[in-house]
């Protein structure tokens, strides 16, 4: 049923019928959420910041298959323990590590087209959201490509999210800010349920794409700093790349939310959403423990752990909150090679210089 508009109904969806004779959108009257969307008007622009994280993803375009496996199948295949292959435990690692993110990039996915872009009105944020969709697409193939190329029994791996502990209960906890996909009735319009979309999307970009994907970027890098299994190193590499865009986009939108309802940002939220913080932290600790029992080569659950008091601290903060753990240091520097974490905020001032396969990427 289309939703009808009136002076005092705004259409927020884009869904709704038009208003004939409307008077023109002024890019001040734009906002986030609960604002007009009728058609979706792109312009005049409100948030350059928006539009430009939406040009700077389709100048990072890449796709898996550009990436050669050779190198990564023939380390697979050469025996445990091996000088050319890997040993159990980076085996156990890999596996686990490839686990998760085959069915966490679909998560996210599921959150962006069926909530988030419904509920954000402000049209050059839903531009970069389409193109973050794509990504996320593109993700899920990275994770078929890798499975297909080493020959992995895509059972075990797709289904790893029901059989490892770790795993299990970090899926678990993120369904529950996935309630609101399952309501067609959900939408904004109330300071409960506006506070209740504010707390998905710091669920899904602070923490599912800013915190738990990190120690398996960590692990991957890790690897192919090393020489092993440099094609996935590789993927990861640009998969990091992207999910630098995507985090910032989020961080960004939730400060605008804040800046443009502070009646949402109270004292008993920030507490709320600080305690959210602590219990990811948690519980991507014990995932690097369950993946990494007794480490590998360069890494280990111990460094794991104190990474994450570093990227918690660090989410915090962008989002306004005090710093959870005490002051800790990166115990991962060599990561700052790919992307600098401290400016993560400026990472993408750096650009890349022209349009590139993402064999062939580099920035000045």
């Amino acid at each position: 049923m289309q939703a009808t508009t009136t002076d005092d109904q705004i259409d927020t969806t884009g869904l709704g019928n038009i208003v004939a004779g409307a008077q023109r959108i002024d890019a001040s009257e734009k906002a986030m959420i609960n604002g007009r969307s009728d058609v979706n008007q792109l312009l005049p622009l409100k948030y350059t910041w928006a539009w430009e994280k939406y040009l700077n993803a389709c100048n990072n375009h890449w796709m898996p298959t550009e990436v050669s496996m050779q190198a990564d199948i023939a380390t697979w295949r050469a025996p445990i323990n091996s000088q050319h292959g890997l040993t159990e435990d980076e085996v156990l690692m890999l596996k686990r590590n490839l686990g998760f993110f085959a069915t966490a990039e679909s998560l996210v996915a599921n959150n962006i087209v069926l909530a988030i872009y419904r509920n954000i009105t402000n049209p050059e944020c839903r531009q970069y959201l389409l193109r973050q969709a794509f990504e996320e697409a593109i993700h899920t193939h990275t994770f078929q490509y890798i499975c297909t190329s080493l020959g992995l029994d895509e059972g075990e791996l797709f289904n790893m999210y029901r059989e490892v502990p770790a795993i299990t209960e970090k899926d678990a906890w993120a369904l529950q800010y996935t309630q609101n996909l399952e309501s067609n009735e959900f939408q904004t319009g109330t300071p409960e349920r506006d506070q209740a979309f504010l707390r998905d999307l710091i669920a899904f970009y602070v923490i599912f794409e800013g915190m738990w994907f990190y120690t398996g970027f960590a692990q991957i890098l890790s690897l192919g700093r090393r020489n092993k299994m440099v094609g996935i190193a590789e993927q990861y590499q640009y998969i990091l790349r992207d999910e630098s865009i995507h985090l910032n986009f989020g961080i960004d939108c939730i400060n605008q939310i804040k800046v443009e309802n502070p009646h949402l940002w109270d004292e008993a939220f920030q507490e709320e959403v600080r305690g959210m913080l602590r219990k990811a932290c948690e519980l991507e600790v014990a995932y690097g423990r369950e993946t990494m029992p007794r480490g590998i080569l360069g890494i280990n659950a111990e460094l794991c752990e104190e990474y994450m008091h570093f990227i918690t601290n660090r989410r915090a903060e962008q989002i306004g909150l005090a710093p959870l753990y005490p002051e800790v240091d990166n115990p991962f520097p060599w990561m700052s090679e790919i992307i600098d974490l401290p400016k993560e905020k400026n990472f993408f001032e750096t650009r890349v210089t022209e349009y590139q396969t993402g064999g062939a990427l580099s920035w000045d």
